[in-house]
């Protein structure tokens, strides 16, 4: 089995599933008990901001609230990872080594599901890139295989530009581009020769 980690899941016009339609996913963990990945292109209704005015009330004691100069990060849109544990949030971020438990995906993309990095977004302690997700999307041994073969997804190395930079609403057409597709002549019809 070849791991498809660090790989977008691109999801094809075909696929059915109204959750993952026109969705791109970024692949965190692939091997033989599954796939975990984030999709980096569905918002929220909520932005950074929001999330942690909802976090401060939660925690009685923590001021959690951020006011200086690098707030504007703070009106990046929270995106939908997946339809699994939607209460859970996760940060994809480029490389720094004093979060707790984050974990290195690549040399440019951490992985955290800890509390201590929110804290930092929007000062200057905050990683240069990141997206924030709640919940994620999840398969068990094989099913992305067997999606993979019945042509539901694309796939293609994936590319910080894209999950960082490139607007939440153009990710997938800009995905599909990445690989030399045309979005225009994908259809949502099945054909046979």
């Amino acid at each position: 089995m070849n791991s498809l980690e660090n790989q977008l899941l691109i999801a094809m016009p075909t696929l059915g599933d109204p959750y993952f339609n026109k969705t791109v996913t970024y692949i965190c963990e692939h091997n033989d008990e599954g796939a975990m990945g984030l999709i980096i292109n569905v918002p929220v209704n909520l932005n950074l901001n929001e999330l942690l005015a909802q976090l401060e009330d939660d925690e009685d004691s923590q001021d959690l609230s951020i006011q200086n100069e690098h707030t504007d990060k703070l009106q990046q849109c929270v995106l939908s990872g997946g339809p699994v544990a939607q209460e859970r949030g996760f940060v994809l971020h480029s490389p720094q080594n004093c979060w707790n438990s984050s974990l290195s995906l690549t040399d440019d993309i951490m992985i955290t599901t800890s509390k201590d990095i929110l804290l930092a977004l929007g000062t200057e302690a905050a990683p240069e890139n990141f997206v924030v997700t709640l919940g994620y999307a999840g398969w068990g041994p094989g099913q992305l295989e067997e999606e993979l073969k019945s042509n539901s997804w694309l796939t293609t190395p994936a590319d910080k530009e894209i999950l960082f930079n490139t607007p939440i609403e153009q990710r997938w057409k800009k995905a599909t581009e990445n690989i030399g597709i045309d979005i225009a002549h994908l259809s949502a019809d099945i054909g046979h020769a």
